[in-house]
C-alpha cells in the first residue's frame, strides 16, 4: 500500500499541468492499445485522484453505507465461519492487485508525462536556437 501512495504522491507533485494529458493515450511496451481503451492520460489521472481518497479513507465509509440485518446474519453465520479465513484471503488478494494495478498506472502516467515535458523542452529549444 505504501508504494501506491508512494506513486501517487509522485503523481501528484510532478503533474503540474495536467491538461497535457488530454488526447494522450497510454503507451503498453511491446503491446497494442487495451481494447476499449479509449480513455486518454487526462481522465486516467482524473480517476487515480478520485480513487486515493477511498484507498485513504478505507473501509470505514463503505461499512457505514452497508444496511443492518438481523435475522439473517445468524443464518449466514453459522455457514460462513467454515470458510472466513478462504474468504479473507481471496478479498485481501484482490486488493492487492487492485493497489499493484493502480500503482502501475500511477507511475506509467507520470513517465508518461515527464516525456511530455521533455518534447516540449526540447522543442522549445530548437524553435530558440
Amino acid at each position: 500500500m505504501e508504494q501506491y501512495f508512494s506513486a501517487t504522491q509522485k503523481m501528484e507533485q510532478e503533474v503540474m499541468f495536467p491538461s497535457l494529458l488530454r488526447g494522450v493515450f497510454p503507451q503498453q511496451e511491446g503491446a497494442a492499445p487495451a481494447a476499449g481503451g479509449h480513455t486518454d492520460l487526462y481522465e486516467r489521472y482524473q480517476l487515480l485522484k478520485a480513487i486515493k481518497p477511498m484507498v485513504e479513507k478505507g473501509l470505514a465509509s463503505v461499512n457505514d453505507q452497508s444496511p443492518t440485518s438481523t435475522n439473517t446474519d445468524t443464518v449466514s453465520d453459522e455457514g460462513a465461519d467454515s470458510n472466513l479465513e478462504e474468504r479473507l484471503s481471496h478479498h485481501v488478494n484482490g486488493l492487492q492487485q487492485v493497489l499493484t494495478d493502480l500503482t502501475k498506472n500511477t507511475n506509467a502516467l507520470t513517465r508518461r508525462y515527464s516525456q511530455i515535458l521533455e518534447q516540449i523542452s526540447l522543442s522549445e529549444d530548437q524553435s530558440s536556437s
